[in-house]
């Protein structure tokens, strides 16, 4: 089955019906509760790191004492620095998520807890604080929307020059889409791996109206007005200090020691943080509106939630894929009513709440060959795939 404006009735609510539907007490954000999540995960990146101080010492000292056990060394270290890598990217993953619940004011009721915590947090993990939270935000009050969202915009037709016909009355879409499995690997790779980056420095994904080398590091971007240059001035003090900072770090300790205990980990975290925006907000059942159709309810429902890595994301990565819809609705409630929320506003919302069991590589690699672009026209859009039409249900 296959999503499409015909077969498609959008959300008639109104946000104060769905509020209603929602226990007041799970909106109630509480410091201490929220502060206990950051020091296990402080507590966690802890213990990592200090265990990962073993790795070389053990396999150098075993590969010495019998050199039979050489092979088995080398593949024993570098088996016990992935596993590091893996479980450090996603503590600090969840780390980064604490981050953005401060930058949604969901950490504590105090604005000044919330920033000082999120601005400390997100810098230390390459983010601009302000400056993220300031289009984040407007992100949110503009999901799905064509012409004021602020990422994850699909592609149009005229975007990719494909023609409606051609002279033939019929378009060979592999002209446009007929990349081999290696190439298709390749692009989705620099997506995880550099999207997070290219969309901070140079709006990749963002609004295509936008002028060019729009970033969120110059506080006089169309992103922003007079009123936040200053915040924007702030993060990137932030960044200039975390420049310095790796810099003296890797003169002490060494560049590899960087590398390995922090450097790789964080990259860890830009493909952890990309899988889960891009699957959050790319799904053949999603709708994208233009002006005509759109509101923030109907935005705030375009997203679904995922089973993602079953218990590591729950308990390293605070629900921040398995709860999202009810988070875009009310960004405002805190990570840890999610689930309770979540069962309340399904029951409401019915059809239009969207949630997937799908392994998430899985998904990953079918969404991103199957949801390649919308049509120009219309006021409801879905995605269409390779071959020009709807994407199946996903």
């Amino acid at each position: 089955m296959a999503f499409t404006p015909e077969k498609f009735a959008p959300l008639t609510w109104s946000m104060s019906e769905i509020r209603g539907a929602i226990p007041a007490h799970l909106f109630k954000r509480d410091t201490f509760r929220a502060t206990t999540y950051l020091l296990r995960d402080i507590t966690l990146t802890g213990i990592l790191w200090w265990a990962a101080t073993w790795i070389d010492p053990f396999f150098i000292q075993l590969s010495v004492s019998n050199r039979i056990l050489e092979g088995v060394s080398a593949f024993g270290r570098i088996v016990c620095w992935m596993t590091y890598w893996w479980f450090q990217g996603l503590v600090f993953t969840g780390i980064w998520t604490i981050g953005h619940e401060c930058g949604h004011g969901a950490f504590s009721p105090s604005s000044k807890v919330c920033d000082g915590l999120g601005y400390v947090l997100h810098t230390l993990l390459w983010t601009p604080y302000f400056s993220w939270k300031i289009v984040h935000h407007r992100h949110h009050a503009n999901h799905a929307s064509m012409e004021k969202d602020e990422v994850y915009i699909p592609k149009t037709r005229s975007d990719l020059g494909i023609p409606t016909v051609d002279d033939k009355g019929a378009i060979d879409y592999d002209d446009y889409f007929g990349d081999t499995p290696i190439w298709t690997l390749l692009m989705l790779l620099r997506q995880q791996f550099l999207a997070f980056p290219a969309y901070l420095f140079l709006n990749v994904s963002g609004q295509k109206h936008y002028p060019k080398w729009t970033n969120h590091f110059n506080p006089n971007a169309i992103l922003f007005n007079a009123s936040q240059r200053n915040a924007v001035i702030a993060s990137d003090i932030g960044m200039l200090a975390m420049v310095a900072l790796t810099a003296k770090a890797s003169n002490v300790f060494g560049f590899w020691s960087v590398a390995k205990y922090y450097g790789i980990p964080w990259l860890c975290v830009t493909h952890w943080f990309i899988m889960i925006t891009y699957l959050h907000h790319t799904s053949a059942n999603l709708p994208h509106y233009r002006e005509g159709k759109w509101n923030f309810q109907r935005g705030a429902a375009a997203t679904v939630d995922r089973d993602f890595l079953g218990w590591q994301g729950r308990f390293l990565l605070h629900d921040v894929a398995h709860f999202h819809v009810v988070h875009h609705f009310f960004p405002q409630m805190p990570f840890y009513h999610g689930e309770e929320a979540t069962g309340y506003l399904r029951r409401f919302i019915g059809e239009h709440y969207h949630q997937s069991d799908e392994p998430v590589f899985n998904a990953l690699w079918r969404t991103y060959n199957e949801c390649q672009f919308v049509e120009d026209e219309g006021d409801v859009l879905f995605y269409k795939n390779k071959k020009g039409q709807y994407a199946a249900q996903q």
